[in-house]
């Protein structure tokens, strides 16, 4: 069903683009070639989709990466070519663009380029964004209760979607990051890992995680890609040093609760209710719920701190208009009653390796615990 969503919102806006380009731009000579140059250049993506597996070849996975960077070039082509369609109901009131000159061949051809060009530095743009680590700090002061601790310095990351296809030298940079934030616990919130094969690449995956210590440890929990990829059952967590929490709660060093949910697609999860009913009243709680969908329910409960991720922030512009209306929270940080909430907007992504919202981010919070 995702897929299919998917596939419809790829080719609805792909008939208005190709349709508008060839009225507004293509000279009657150059139509057949214009035709099916964009029609070769448009089933790149479902094609990708359809012979794509797990086990697939060079030449499919080489597809998927073209269809993966043609995906947001024709969304940004789409938004050009409609801001485009706006000015041109403007000029019909106010004729700012002389009617002669719009049907030159020098204007239409300087402005289809100028459309393909902004289109494809949008996605250029996005690119260096994706492949950019950077940090997000925050201060916040919690309740200490009976902890002996003054001071908590927290890292917390999202959403890496590890699989074949990630960069190596991406994943060496992140854990360089690491090392140099120095943080004194390490938090992961969900769909860490892509695939379910245990290969050459993932093992260097889990041996540069696993070389990421902190003072009271590495935990994290399972999203809805881990789900999907049997990874709730692997040994990729184990392997990587990352303790896994499953709507439990574990009592760090006799300073702080730390509690994990299961995601929504596990069967019989317990509610934030539960969860918080198994921490002593007695200590900082700290939870983490890889999707931000429960903030007000949680609010009421005993929690201090959540961390969640899931959303990318929308990851290409406009989508991030959307999930800003499904979620209370769809990146950054906000407090509600007592609770302090966090969602990143993920380390990496899902999908196209192009991020136009947001950052690649590490979010890293320094907790005073307070009398």
């Amino acid at each position: 069903m995702f897929h299919t969503i998917l596939l419809l919102s790829y080719t609805i806006p792909n008939i208005y683009v190709f349709l508008r380009i060839y009225k507004l731009f293509i000279n009657k000579e150059y139509r057949l070639y214009y035709s099916l140059i964009y029609l070769l250049i448009a089933l790149i993506y479902p094609i990708s989709n359809l012979f794509h597996d797990g086990n697939a070849g060079l030449a499919s996975l080489i597809l998927t990466d073209t269809a993966n960077y043609i995906l947001p070039f024709y969304l940004y082509l789409f938004l050009f070519i409609l801001v485009y369609d706006i000015i041109l109901l403007f000029n019909l009131l106010f004729r700012f663009i002389p009617a002669g000159k719009m049907k030159t061949t020098e204007y239409r051809k300087a402005l289809l380029i100028l459309i393909v060009s902004l289109s494809a530095l949008v996605v250029v743009c996005g690119i260096i964004n994706f492949n950019t680590i950077r940090t997000s700090e925050y201060r916040i002061e919690v309740p200490a209760k009976s902890s002996a601790i003054k001071n908590l310095k927290i890292a917390f990351v999202s959403d890496f979607h590890l699989q074949e296809g990630t960069s190596v030298s991406f994943v060496e940079k992140f854990a360089e990051k690491m090392k140099s934030i120095k943080p004194d616990l390490m938090l992961y919130g969900g769909d860490i890992v892509e695939g379910d094969r245990e290969d050459e690449k993932m093992d260097r995956f889990e041996k540069m995680l696993s070389e990421i210590k902190t003072r009271y440890g590495v935990f994290g929990v399972l999203g809805n890609h881990e789900h999907y990829a049997r990874q709730d059952k692997g040994n990729f967590f184990r392997k990587a040093g990352i303790e896994i929490l499953t709507d439990s709660v574990v009592i760090v060093d006799r300073s702080f609760s730390l509690a994990g949910r299961n995601d929504s697609h596990t069967r019989m999860r317990k509610s934030a209710e539960e969860i918080m009913r198994m921490v002593p009243d007695s200590l900082p709680v700290i939870l983490i719920d890889h999707r931000p969908t429960e903030i007000e329910q949680i609010s009421r409960t005993s929690a201090d701190v959540v961390f969640s991720g899931h959303t990318h922030n929308g990851q290409l512009f406009p989508i991030n208009l959307i999930t800003r209306q499904v979620y209370e929270l769809s990146h950054g940080y906000m407090k509600k009653g007592r609770t302090h909430f966090f969602v990143s907007s993920g380390i990496r992504l899902w999908g196209p390796p192009v991020r136009t919202t947001a950052k690649s981010e590490i979010m890293v919070i320094d907790i005073s615990f307070v009398k």
